[in-house]
């Protein structure tokens, strides 16, 4: 065996280092190729990406965009609350529990508890489990060993009182109890438009803090800002004013600073986009060590968190899929530091989740833990040029909309007022545009979609409350046009029908014809293809034949350019409502056209409009 010496052996000793500009060089050579003459740094930015909050991915990242993060479970805690980070045992592994069957929900939560699960998230009141059904619900959980989330709105007091009660009847002792009152005026008011009882959330945080050391008072949600459409950045900066104005709130009760850091806990969303999920929770946790370090308590800044995976992201078609979206999520989670995780199961927007999707999502966060190893590490994306350069831009703007709130007044106001809500349609409005045109594709709605599916059924879960910010969907609008149709099918016992007049040789006509298939489809309006490639001539046979009431014309730019107005002509003899072309051309007899970019929704309903789909 031969020992290398550690004396700076160098694998690329004889190719010279590379710099910044030579690289840019290169890729100015490249884009000039492609027709595009810019150099430098104007070369470099035309290969960036821009998301929302004017966040951007460069294409290259060198180690000078690196700053000094400090150590996990040291100030400004970016690379983790703790410093043992997740490794001792993985995150917590919080199971969320709907409906309003304490026997059904009881059940449950002992079957989660006894495969994985580690703490309970339990929405109660309107919305939820009754209080009153809390006692059974609980029966035979050791509340010593499974914290306990509530999430009862207004009704946060009473749930608390009940939750303390059914501990203190199972001679549970108080410092062994663990969770949270999970009291959110704020956030109340976000969801309802009503104001929450904000003198009974300090109430409860004086008494957690007086006899409950293993509980906290206060969950600052920011999801109400991201199911509304948010951003981010926005909901960093929303969650960052709800949580000062706590602080504010419990220290003019008495508390002290460091104790009123100590009785927030704070949800974010986790997205399927699992760097900005990472570089968001490393944000949160930065932007609110700020806060402490201003109040004159860096110490008291390790924030707590709890993820859940996007309930935007959920899709009611194609649910499976959502298995994806969630695992992806977690992952981004938990490398990101939270210190809990929720994954939602795979058919929460259909109705009260079923075992097998309780069971697929608690299992997501025990194979990120246990067979994928995430949480042997802690921080592993710090030092990632790119996670560090978006964390700090996620901060940035964090920061901004935070002091854009305060300067309004702080989070009450900013509400009442109106500001936060229209912040967040403004770039909702700027997200639909992209979603109504597929540039944000959704996988088996706008993409892909299975117009066969049979969808499996649910028990009706209890409507959330509601009242002021809207809850937003990224799959609504295709999810409207698939409404329409599946109402057809139900009424006429066919869906809306189009024929796909497919010209040429296959090499000429099967991607136009596989892209407009799948656009038609999100809109639930069935493409009919002949097997036999259309003319001028068997235009018109092939349309009767078809029973479709409009056609789409597919192939190549040479054939159109030879067939396209003969072939319109033809369909529209036969009795085509409209002709539309698959790609860009203008030619006599084309009503529209199709292709990449196109504003698909607006395409869709005016086709069901035309079809006279109710």
């Amino acid at each position: 065996m031969t020992v290398l010496p550690d004396d700076g052996l160098s694998l690329a000793a004889e190719f010279p280092d590379a710099t910044h500009d030579e690289w840019q060089r290169l890729v100015s050579g490249v884009l000039r190729k492609a027709g595009k003459d810019i150099s430098g740094t104007a070369a470099e930015d035309a290969l960036s990406t821009t998301f929302d909050d004017g966040l951007h991915a460069r294409p290259l990242y060198t180690a000078d965009a690196v700053p000094d993060r400090g150590l996990p479970g040291f100030a400004p805690f970016v690379r983790g609350a703790r410093a043992e980070g997740n490794t001792p045992g993985g995150w917590d592994v919080r199971q969320r529990h709907t409906g309003s069957d304490a026997q059904a929900l009881r059940d449950a939560v002992l079957a989660d508890l006894e495969n994985g699960v580690t703490s309970l998230w339990l929405p109660l009141g309107e919305g939820g489990l009754p209080v009153a059904g809390l006692a059974r619900a609980l029966e035979g959980v050791y509340l010593d060993l499974a914290p306990v989330a509530l999430d009862a709105g207004a009704e946060t007091a009473e749930a608390a009182e009940a939750w303390l009660r059914i501990a203190e009847e199972r001679g549970v002792a108080a410092d062994a109890l663990r969770g949270t009152f999970g009291a959110d005026p704020l956030g109340y008011e976000a969801r309802t438009g009503t104001a929450g009882d904000t003198a009974a959330a300090v109430a409860l945080a004086r008494k957690a803090a007086d006899g409950y050391p293993g509980v906290r008072a206060l969950a600052v949600d920011a999801l109400p800002f991201h199911e509304a459409g948010g951003s981010a950045a926005q909901e960093l900066g929303a969650s960052l004013a709800t949580g000062i104005a706590y602080v504010r709130e419990l220290t003019g009760a008495g508390l002290a600073l460091a104790e009123a850091f100590g009785q927030i806990e704070f949800r974010y969303a986790a997205v399927a986009d699992q760097f900005l999920t990472i570089a968001k929770l490393r944000a949160a946790r930065r932007v609110w060590a700020r806060v402490a370090e201003v109040c004159g308590v860096p110490e008291a800044g390790a924030q707590r968190q709890h993820a859940v995976t996007s309930p935007v992201m959920m899709t009611r078609r194609d649910p499976w899929v959502n298995m994806l979206r969630t695992t992806v999520a977690a992952l981004g989670a938990g490398v990101g530091g939270a210190d809990a995780v929720t994954v939602l199961p795979f058919d929460q927007e259909l109705g009260v989740p079923d075992a097998f999707a309780r069971r697929i999502a608690r299992n997501t966060s025990t194979i990120l833990i246990e067979e994928s190893h995430l949480a042997r590490v802690t921080d592993p994306a710090g030092g990632s040029y790119y996670v560090e350069s978006l964390t700090d831009q996620v901060a940035e703007a964090a920061w901004a909309f935070f002091q854009e709130i305060e300067r309004a007044g702080g989070q009450a106001k900013a509400l009442r007022a109106g500001l936060v809500g229209e912040r967040l349609a403004a770039t909702w409005a700027e997200r639909s545009a992209k979603l109504a045109r597929r540039k944000e594709p959704v996988t088996g709605v706008s993409e892909f979609p299975n117009l066969a599916e049979k969808l499996p059924e649910r028990t009706s879960a209890p409507v959330p409350p509601a009242g002021g910010l809207p809850r937003v969907r990224r799959d609504e609008a295709f999810e409207a046009l698939r409404a329409r149709s599946d109402a057809h099918l139900t009424a006429t016992g066919s869906r809306p029908k189009v024929f796909l007049a497919a010209l040429g040789p296959a090499a000429a006509h099967t991607a136009r014809v596989t892209f407009a298939a799948n656009l038609f489809q999100a809109g639930g309006i069935e493409p009919v293809h002949d097997p036999v490639t259309v003319t001028p001539a068997t235009a018109a046979e092939a349309f009767a034949a078809s029973g479709a009431a409009v056609a789409c014309v597919c192939s190549s730019d040479a054939l159109y350019a030879e067939e396209a107005e003969p072939v319109a002509a033809a369909l529209k003899a036969a009795g085509a409502g409209q002709v539309l072309l698959a790609g860009k051309g203008e030619f006599d007899g084309v009503d529209r056209q199709v292709y990449a970019g196109c504003a698909a929704v607006d395409l869709l309903t005016s086709l069901l409009d035309h079809m006279g789909v109710a």
